[in-house]
């Protein structure tokens, strides 16, 4: 095992399972927790952390993992939220593609630039951004980059032993010879290329070669000033999907760059399409966003070096205009002392351990935090600066626009079909002032997209990607979560007008299914006959949109009820219940499940609960649990709390009790997506907590580890993270749109999370390890607690939880009636 120190970049994943890896969390853990962790400490009081406490946290973390078995992560260095993030761009041999959706796939050892921009883990191949890759080239450039659409002549094999990542760092020495070292702000990034001797020194920028193509591009290169320059209009994110995107293949932004060198160019020029113009200093022209159409296209610039030369290089970026872009460079990497890379990736790190240093653990192995730090890592990935430091940002009515009052700053990207989940919640715990901020962009956008807040917005465009209206769950958690800092009347006005008034893009089948347009699709009719159905709604299925929307509804209900608006409260309270118009008792001999029905009330046949027909991205065995605030109405539907049990039990284990949760069932737990993450917390409110406890520490063990292929799927922005990061402190949110908290066994002795202007939480477990799965007990604040679940004001008041965890389930603990989870 390599030092933590140092980014691990090499073998599979190494699963953390307690009973398949026991070496990873020997019994030894606890002679790694600090003396005061394990003396007796007064009721209520929470042991002195001492040594034993992380103390720089980014030195657990590991940007590779997740790099390969489809997380979708990249290595390159970016800092928390930050705009630009620069990483390698690698190729299987076709320009047009990447080895993975977001630009990097660990097994493609082949590289052809080091882009500005990346999303983290999106799920569609291409994913979004990957704009501007540089590519330094130890080649005579005397044909055109864009006609090398097999990346044959300019670009370069490298091997992972000559690779290395850190949090804001990423350093490469690839096969042609040249040492690249990056590091960034959060608009800028320093760079350095160290040229061979030897061999011709040339940096390309491949302006118009984004990971999606694009629509334009231009550069300009001055060489008295040593500058290039230039911009690339882009977007289509998810627009070459096979499921629907007609109203995704358009431009949603234009990213302008600067690059100060320096060093002198020996030699410039430019090419478009398959012409180079050796000595030009300027060119245009985009590649589209047609796979087969883009070969051979695009336009670019190079700049040439003496032999041998180490070249340092500053680049700002801005999604407003090229004096933006010089100005985010001005202001967060001036020219001079503390300009080099080595400055750069000090204060990054700086930088990442003030954000991670909110959640500080004590014990554990080292593979143990690794995998943690680096989740909370990708937690904080997202949401994205858009805004300029002098507070400008694009608007999605294409305009810029301009922070205003308290809002600090304007951010983007926000996969809400995902991130609502968790991510959201993390968000809103470790992060508030972040969220506040990012709840009022949201706000916005949507002001400036005539009202409708859309469900998967990217810099400024709405994408329409998935299904529901995650925005309604995001924004009402918020509220009950405690976070302020934004405008919340006029946010939940115009988030119940979305539910409540129809909007013409409901009627349209743009893009559908997988991008419809609407964000109520034919919302008259949903509130007519209190369901979506299947054969006239508008969207990717009718049962999933119900469920989504009950999700939704209830949302607004509780946040309604916060801001006293009761009638409003009651109506949606009502609407979120309407997951049980497609729950159907009769769907199968045996058992009742939520079913797709058409228009006049028959259910859709013929039906199977291992098929998607009226779901997204799922089966109907999965959806039926994805009813997180009325659990109690699911129960009764299932005919009660046991027999729901029972049927919960099937869900996660084969019928000869063999665990089943690494996906490839349709019948069962799939820890790859969204709709069923938060299912191994239901136990909670059917009255059988230790079956959460085991379910979600097998989970964590046998599904998330380190190395590359650490996260079981698509990181989705954070969120498959985040449910890692909650499963080890053994806390999760109950339900979206509310501010409770679920309990489990936390795998760590020690946890103090301790967000900036709130009161500390803290959480102990003197004796955890791989064999103490169970909770036996738990005090809160010195009290015995013998409830699963936290009231919303512990997120904002804190306190300390104490546990005692067994190897054996304690079966009378937090089972009683009154100590269950309550929906409301």
């Amino acid at each position: 095992m390599t030092s933590p120190a140092h980014a691990r970049s090499t073998g599979p994943a190494a699963p953390l399972g307690a009973r398949r890896l026991p070496r990873l969390l020997a019994p030894a853990l606890a002679l790694a927790v600090g003396a005061a962790l394990l003396l007796p400490a007064p009721a209520g009081a929470a042991p002195d952390p001492g040594p034993s406490a992380v103390g720089s946290p980014a030195r657990y973390v590991d940007p590779f993992i997740g790099t390969s078995g489809g997380g979708n992560t990249y290595p390159g260095a970016v800092r928390p939220f930050g705009m630009v993030s620069w990483s390698p761009t690698t190729t299987r041999g076709d320009q047009t593609d990447t080895g993975a959706a977001n630009g990097y796939a660990y097994d493609a050892t082949r590289v052809r630039g080091f882009a500005l921009t990346h999303v983290n883990g999106a799920g569609c191949h291409p994913g979004a951004a990957g704009d501007v890759p540089i590519m330094p080239v130890t080649v005579p450039v005397d044909t055109s980059p864009s006609a090398d659409s097999a990346d044959e002549v300019y670009a370069s094999d490298f091997d992972h032993a000559d690779e290395s990542a850190t949090p804001g760092r990423y350093t490469v020495t690839l096969e042609n010879g040249v040492r690249t070292d990056l590091s960034v702000t959060d608009r800028a990034g320093a760079g350095e290329f160290a040229f061979p001797e030897g061999a011709p020194a040339n940096l390309l920028f491949r302006t118009s070669n984004s990971l999606n193509g694009s629509e334009d591009a231009e550069i300009s290169i001055d060489e008295e000033a040593r500058t290039v320059s230039g911009s690339v209009l882009t977007g289509a994110f998810c627009g070459q999907r096979a499921n629907g995107g007609e109203n995704n293949r358009r431009s949603y932004y234009r990213l302008h760059f600067t690059a100060h060198f320096d060093t002198p160019f020996t030699e410039v020029g430019a090419w478009e399409d398959g012409e180079l113009h050796e000595g030009a200093t300027t060119a245009s022209g985009g590649e589209g966003y047609d796979r087969a159409a883009r070969r051979g296209t695009g336009s670019g610039g190079y700049v040439g070096f003496e032999e041998g030369a180490t070249v340092g290089v500053r680049v700002g970026v801005s999604y407003v205009d090229a004096r933006g872009a010089e100005e985010n460079l001005a202001a967060e990497i001036p020219a001079g002392e503390g300009a080099d890379v080595d400055a750069v990736a000090a204060e990054a790190e700086q930088a990442w351990n003030r954000r991670l240093r909110t959640v500080r653990v004590g014990g554990g192995s080292e593979d143990r935090l690794t995998a943690f730090y680096t989740a909370l890592y990708h937690s904080l990935l997202q949401p994205n600066l858009v805004s300029d430091v002098d507070g400008r940002y694009p608007g999605m009515d294409g305009e810029p626009h301009r922070v205003s009052g308290d809002q600090g700053a304007q951010y983007t990207n926000f996969s809400g079909w995902d991130q609502y989940r968790a991510q959201i919640q993390l968000l809103a715990l470790l992060e508030p002032e972040v969220a506040g901020d990012f709840a009022q962009s949201l706000l916005n956008f949507s002001e400036q997209n005539g009202g409708v807040w859309d469900r998967w917005v990217h810099i400024n465009g709405p994408t329409h990607v998935m299904t529901g209206d995650p925005s309604a769950a995001t924004l009402a958690t918020f509220a009950a979560m405690g976070v302020d800092g934004f405008d919340t009347r006029a946010a939940y006005d115009s988030l119940r007008a979305q539910a409540t008034e129809p909007h013409p893009d409901g009627l349209s089948d743009a893009g559908c299914p997988g991008q419809c347009e609407g964000q109520r699709p034919h919302l008259e009719r949903y509130l007519e006959l209190h369901y979506a159905p299947q054969d006239d709604c508008h969207c990717w299925g009718g049962a999933a949109e119900t469920l989504e929307a009950s999700v939704a509804d209830h949302s607004l209900g509780q946040w309604a009820a916060r801001l006293g608006r009761g009638s409003d409260a009651a109506a949606f309270a009502e609407r979120g219940r309407y997951w049980r118009n497609v729950f159907n008792p009769d769907a199968t001999p045996g058992a009742g499940y939520v079913q797709a029905r058409d228009a006049d009330g028959s259910w859709v046949t013929p039906f199977d609960p291992a098929r998607d027909t009226g779901f997204a991205q799922g089966t109907s065995a999965t959806y039926t649990w994805m009813v997180p605030h009325d659990v109690g109405g699911l129960a009764g539907a299932m005919g009660g709390r046991e027999a729901a049990s029972a049927r919960l039990d099937g869900f996660f284990r084969t019928p000869d009790g063999e665990w089943s949760v690494g996906g490839g069932d349709p019948l069962r737990y799939d820890p790859t997506n969204e709709p069923g993450i938060h299912a191994p917390w239901l136990y909670n409110a059917l009255g059988q907590p230790w079956k959460t406890q085991e379910t979600v520490r097998e989970i964590a063990a046998s599904q998330y580890g380190t190395g590359p292929s650490g996260l079981p799927g698509n990181d989705d922005l954070g969120t498959m993270s985040a449910w890692y990061v909650f499963a080890s402190l053994g806390l999760f949110p109950q339900a979206p749109g509310r501010g409770e908290l679920l309990l489990s066994s936390p795998v760590f002795p020690y946890a103090r999370i301790a967000p900036r202007g709130r009161p500390p939480i803290t959480v102990v477990a003197r004796n955890a390890g791989p064999d103490a799965v169970y909770v036996d007990s738990v005090r809160l604040d010195g009290e015995p607690y013998g409830r699963s679940w936290l009231p919303e004001g512990f997120t904002t008041g804190g306190g300390t939880l104490t546990h005692v965890l067994g190897a054996r389930p304690n079966t009378g603990w937090a089972t009683g009636a009154e100590d269950l989870p309550v929906d409301r």
